[in-house]
């Protein structure tokens, strides 16, 4: 009975927590004077990727180099078919041109490099020293477009400095707690009805690492704010490769087992998807949303029966 407790709470926590995580970060894009999408790209982005931070850098260290690369491979999967799916579906939004331009074209380059490093089975300390410097390149270049492009006018539903702030750490705090119970309780719940370990964490595991993403996205697309609904997904994902992968492959090297290069090869075409789907009258529709809710679900019916 206790685990369909906490599973609850966990849930009430994600659900409160990105609410006052999206008010503080649109709040501190207000106050900076910068699009929201690049607060969505950069603090949401970074913040939501905790627990893939978490589970696949503390995997490396254990020698679990499969679950490190295929928590992040999974993950990102997850956050373009799901994440911008269901958003899409709750509230159409409009694509920012400068995750058209820029930031998607990123994630194809380093999902290709992805597939080229993996071609000889393993991703090595130099590979994943390569990925933290594009990172430090990516973030360099987002942080000189802010500064070019600094919005006019005074910014609405803007909080003191000190108070939002405080209304994204606590909002971040409510998202990985709530995140952690609900994968925790829902893998106990799982294999109490009989499913596998390894069943539960090609997707229970995969999902709830992910659940911050969605959530967090979801809110955001509600409030109207489409930069955070789409930059925190986008920019996710590129931090989960660049950051994620790339330091722990740097303290020690990934071993990738075969299949997984298919996996590359589907979040590849997920990317021209979602690419092309952004980039169709510049916004996502209820129905590609749908598309990509039905894409995933495809997926999931894929890795369970391989």
């Amino acid at each position: 009975m206790m685990m369909y407790v906490l599973l609850l709470v966990g849930f009430v926590l994600l659900i409160k927590g990105a609410d006052f995580f999206v008010d503080g970060a649109s709040s501190i894009a207000g106050i900076l004077k910068v699009p929201s999408v690049i607060i969505g790209l950069t603090i949401v982005a970074m913040g939501t990727s905790a627990p893939e931070a978490s589970v696949s850098i503390t995997a490396g260290l254990a020698g679990n180099s499969d679950i490190s690369l295929g928590n992040i491979i999974g993950s990102n999967i997850f956050n373009f078919l799901m994440v911008i799916g269901i958003s899409a579906i709750i509230r159409p939004f409009v694509s920012p041109k400068e995750i058209l331009k820029r930031d998607l074209w990123w994630n194809l380059g380093i999902t290709a490099l992805l597939f080229v490093f993996l071609l000889d089975g393993t991703i090595s300390r130099p590979e994943g020293i390569l990925f933290l410097v594009g990172m430090v390149s990516y973030i360099v270049i987002l942080i000189r477009n802010a500064s070019k492009n600094r919005l006019t006018g005074e910014p609405v539903n803007v909080m003191p400095v000190p108070k939002s702030i405080l209304a994204i750490i606590l909002g971040l705090c409510g998202v990985i707690l709530g995140g952690d119970l609900v994968v925790d309780n829902a893998s106990l719940i799982a294999e109490s009805l009989g499913m596998s370990k390894t069943l539960v964490g090609l997707t229970i595991v995969a999902i709830g690492t992910s659940l911050p993403e969605l959530v967090t996205s979801i809110v955001a697309a509600r409030k109207g704010d489409s930069g955070i609904a789409l930059g925190n997904a986008v920019g996710s994902n590129l931090f989960n490769i660049m950051f994620i992968l790339g330091m722990s492959s740097a303290l020690t090297p990934i071993h990738a087992a075969p299949e997984l290069l298919i996996d590359t090869v589907i979040l590849f075409t997920v990317g021209v998807l979602i690419f092309c789907f952004a980039g169709s009258r510049e916004k996502t529709s209820r129905k590609e949303g749908i598309i990509c809710v039905l894409c995933y679900i495809a997926y999931s019916a894929y890795i369970i029966l391989r």
